[in-house]
């Protein structure tokens, strides 16, 4: 694909929006080459990139270009699959709605049934959807949390996960077989309805779902009472379910952030929409000072990430991680099934392979099984698929670091409204016996020890950086360090070729998990980093963890770790050594 060819063929299309022929007589000769030069990439996460013309771009093409793929895909897999059908639902981003749209229209070209929520809603209650209605496939507009100017498109399977590699390949290949993006052919909306190739759906479905979430709780109502929340949907669809799962689960006192209860897709109140960030709290720090507020909330535009902030022994507002957040919900949910005498002996609990082991020394203190995925979601809707499907054993929560949690199953991917709730009620449980969410924590870090876990990124914006990255990673690999920190490096995971060997022992043995460029060191003292390379920018990841006897000793360990990590790699960078530790 040469980019002023692609260019000529968009700028001559005679039907091209004048939206978007605006757009491309404004771009600079650079801004011309990054639009044109190849096509939007589409993965196992779906594909997500900034608004614009061209192919690399969000705009109508690509969105009727993939889902003509997701098409042909589902009419390999027979007139059944045709006939279930896909579930599409979107959030409140620039084009989301029109992307909806026009989603169903190219899947009504092919005669594939379309059940289209008739407003935004959040990426869990699509997976559920998919899931209830028995549809073949899901679609869900959205980019998360990322700025205004990007929007994306994610493909759920049967199961109400995201696509495994080998069906997002699949739908790849058909996707390169269409020579022509701008030439594909659609429906009308009006034809589609009288030919029921399109269903709307939304607060009946809403119902069945929140019913469900409901069915989570695990104490009645009269510890709830007095617990206050302050709620931020972060102008995001949080809106439309959190607050009304969290009254039906018997919370009276809901503070919603006013500047932010509305779909906004400027994020005007905002610097980021990511809960993961401090500064998506400010206004639900305000308010909680003036509420007094015990609890504060926030979700992500799509509402599958669910930030929390408690109050420490201070009394400030603290952020919590995602790893402190996870090893509170899986404390409160496996105490209080024991406590119910409803913990499952053949009971599991999954976590990514970055995210922190304090939920194994958690899980493992009520004898429950943790099982390690690939970071993605994907993996741990994955396993329990697997694991309904053989009987073998029963899940019990999810998670990873990067602020996503499950605990019911009925939907497959992350799902902040599950999670606000059983935090919520975690926090009113912890109440009840004069104690705070972070009282509760530090509970946690006496009994196992004071985890800590970070994280830090490297990006290389030459031209070559993907090269660089690329030899850093495999400097790690052929050359491992046999000390990091002043600590002996005990094991290496590699998750590429799936061993691990233990460099003490000189034992090898294998890891029963999918192929991913990873790697992962651990030393002596039970401490470890992590490093994973982006698969779509010269981008690579390091992630920390550690374990101590105190607050003090894990802060200033892990700051020796990525101290260590970052010289050794500015050494390589620079050329001032050979090896990287």
């Amino acid at each position: 694909m040469t980019w002023k060819r692609e260019w000529t063929k968009w700028s001559t299309h005679k039907e091209l929006p004048s939206e978007l022929k605006k757009q491309m007589n404004k771009m600079t000769e650079s801004e011309r080459e990054d639009a044109f030069y190849k096509q939007l990439e589409f993965g196992t996460g779906g594909m997500r990139g900034e608004l614009g013309a061209g192919p690399n771009r969000m705009n109508i093409y690509t969105v009727r270009k993939v889902t003509a793929g997701l098409a042909r895909y589902i009419e390999e897999n027979g007139t059944e699959a045709k006939k279930r059908g896909v579930v599409i639902a979107y959030d409140f981003r620039h084009g989301s709605e029109e992307f909806a749209l026009e989603a169903a229209k190219t899947l009504g070209s092919y005669g594939i049934k379309s059940y289209v929520f008739e407003e935004l809603r959040p990426t869990p209650e699509l997976s559920f959807a998919v899931r209830y209605l028995r549809a073949y496939a899901g679609i869900m507009i959205t980019a998360s949390h990322n700025p205004a100017e990007y929007n994306g498109y994610k493909v759920y399977g049967e199961d109400g996960a995201q696509l495994p590699p080998t069906a997002a390949d699949a739908i790849v290949m058909h996707m390169n077989k269409i020579e022509n993006e701008l030439v594909l052919q659609v429906k009308e909306e009006r034809e589609l309805l009288s030919q029921n190739l399109v269903s709307y759906i939304g607060e009946n479905l809403d119902q069945v779902y929140l019913d469900y979430v409901k069915g989570l709780q695990l104490n009645s109502d009269e510890t709830k009472i007095n617990l206050h929340i302050v709620y931020t949907p972060l102008h995001g669809t949080g809106q439309t379910l959190v607050p009304q799962a969290l009254q039906n689960a018997g919370f009276q006192h809901i503070t919603i952030v006013d500047e932010q209860k509305d779909p906004d897709p400027n994020f005007s109140t905002l610097s980021s929409p990511n809960p993961e960030e401090a500064q998506a709290f400010q206004l639900a720090v305000q308010y909680g000072k003036e509420t007094g507020a015990d609890l504060l909330l926030a979700t992500d535009p799509d509402a599958d990430r669910l930030g929390v902030a408690v109050k420490n022994n201070r009394a400030e507002y603290v952020l919590l991680t995602g790893n402190q957040t996870g090893a509170l919900l899986l404390h409160y949910i496996l105490s209080q099934k024991q406590e119910k005498g409803i913990l499952p002996d053949n009971s599991v609990m999954l976590k990514t392979i970055v995210t922190s082991e304090l939920g194994r020394a958690i899980a493992e203190n009520y004898g429950v099984e943790t099982v390690d995925t690939l970071t993605g979601f994907k993996y741990i809707a994955e396993k329990i698929e697997e694991y309904k499907r053989k009987g073998t054993k029963t899940f019990q929560f999810g998670y990873e670091e990067s602020y996503g949690y499950l605990i019911g199953d009925f939907v497959r991917d992350k799902d902040a409204v599950q999670a606000a709730v059983m935090i919520a009620e975690a926090a009113a449980y912890y109440k009840q016996q004069n104690m705070t969410l972070y009282d509760g924590l530090i509970e946690l870090y006496e009994t196992y020890g004071y985890y800590k876990e970070s994280l830090t990124s490297l990006t290389l914006k030459r031209k070559d950086g993907t090269e660089q990255i690329d030899r850093i990673v495999n400097r790690f690999r052929l050359n491992p360090p046999t000390e990091i920190a002043g600590a002996t490096v005990e094991k290496i995971e590699d998750y590429q070729i799936g061993t691990r060997i233990n460099l003490l022992t000189a034992q090898q043995e294998r890891m029963d998990l999918p192929s991913s460029n990873v790697l992962k060191f651990w030393l002596q003292d039970g401490s470890w980093f992590a490093l994973r390379p982006s698969g779509t920018e010269p981008k690579v990841k390091f992630y920390f963890g550690v374990k101590k006897f105190n607050e003090s000793q894990s802060l200033e360990h892990i700051q020796e770790l990525e101290d260590s990590v970052a010289e050794s790699i500015k050494c390589f960078i620079q050329g001032g050594k050979e090896s990287l530790l």
